[in-house]
């Protein structure tokens, strides 16, 4: 199955929860096939870094468009990193997606953004009818339980046509950073960690079978 993961608007965390997946399918099946599609290869950057440092198990990353089609159809879990930088790569790819997972902030914007990536996986696919599913999630959502923007942002969302929410969030942790620029998943640096435990959870409901 090819899982996109993307949003128009930069800094939504996708590149983070795509390496923090692949890790996570890679112990629980052996096998997990990367594509980095975004000019700032952000994912293939932490996968270096893994490789570097010897970090087991490995992942491998391709970033040419046309090879993607191949995957189609496979039983191979497939995971697409998609950036707007490189536009014509993004349509390719949300066109071959049997699923789009998109990370949301919480902030209007973020919002306004995602309602403009879904305009756009829906002239893709053709119609509204032939769109893949899309599921959304509020990422980098704010600790402060005082703050209002995660919630409107979140209830917002719901109100969103050709978007199912998936009822979690990932929050604004130091955990992710700190993780992902030692080329470590988050569940592997920080095993008890609240940031560990919102992966795993968002990993087991995109990927029930595999628990």
């Amino acid at each position: 199955m090819i899982t996109v993961i993307g949003n128009l608007k930069g800094g939504t965390g996708k590149s983070t929860v795509a390496f923090n997946l692949a890790v996570w399918l890679k112990i629980k099946q052996g096998s997990i096939t990367l594509f980095d599609l975004d000019p700032q290869k952000t994912l293939a950057d932490v996968v270096d870094i893994r490789e570097e440092e010897g970090y087991d198990p490995d992942l491998e990353v391709f970033d040419d468009v046309s090879a993607l089609k191949s995957w189609k159809n496979k039983k191979t879990e497939v995971i697409v990193d998609v950036g707007t930088s490189d536009f014509d790569s993004m349509k390719k790819a949300l066109k071959l997606a049997d699923r789009i997972i998109t990370p949301v902030p919480p902030s209007q914007a973020d919002i306004w953004s995602t309602q403009r990536f879904l305009k756009i996986i829906r002239e893709v696919s053709g119609s509204a009818e032939k769109m893949p599913p899309v599921l959304g999630f509020i990422n980098r959502a704010d600790t402060h339980w005082g703050v209002r923007e995660t919630d409107e942002a979140e209830e917002a969302l719901n109100f969103l046509k050709h978007i199912d929410r998936i009822d979690l969030r990932l929050y604004q942790r130091t955990a992710y950073r700190r993780s992902f620029s030692e080329g470590l998943a988050v569940f592997e640096m920080q095993p008890t960690s609240k940031a560990a435990r919102e992966v795993l959870n968002l990993a087991k409901q995109l990927y029930p079978a595999k628990k």
